[in-house]
């Protein structure tokens, strides 16, 4: 079993409080976080935004360890994930997360490709976590 932590702090309430998150690592230490970064285009990150870092890495890492496992020796996998936050009810629910694969490996058919990109879609923790829709659209091959 393998745990890994982050912490917030939240300041104030509502609209007009402002939060740090930080991560065990240290890759991310006291980033600023709040209602103007995730609903308006205030600098700083937001629960979203990580979310979506998370599931492209997790996503591309697997997709790599599949491509290992196909034979592959080289290439290279872009991913862009774009989570989407919608209203419900009183509150929010992310809905969605559409990941688009930008993929350059050399000698994989596309066929291939996308049955190798599916399996690492369904198999990422991070897909597994999300109880939301998730479409792959691949670029390349």
């Amino acid at each position: 079993m393998i745990t890994r932590t982050a912490t917030a702090r939240y300041e104030g309430f509502g609209k007009d409080g402002k939060g740090q998150v930080s991560t065990q690592s240290g890759v991310l230490s006291d980033q600023a976080y709040g209602f103007g970064s995730r609903f308006e285009s205030e600098r700083g990150t937001n629960p979203e935004e990580l979310i979506a870092a998370a599931h492209a890495a997790c996503f591309t890492m697997a997709l790599s360890f599949a491509l290992a496992k196909a034979g592959q020796t080289e290439g290279q996998l872009d991913t862009q994930a774009k989570v989407t936050l919608d209203k419900d009810g009183d509150g929010f629910k992310v809905s969605r997360s559409d990941l688009v694969l930008e993929a350059n490996v050399p000698g994989l058919d596309a066929d291939r490709l996308r049955e190798l990109a599916e399996g690492a879609k369904a198999g990422c923790p991070i897909s597994k976590l999300l109880n939301a829709e998730i479409s792959l659209e691949i670029k390349g091959g």
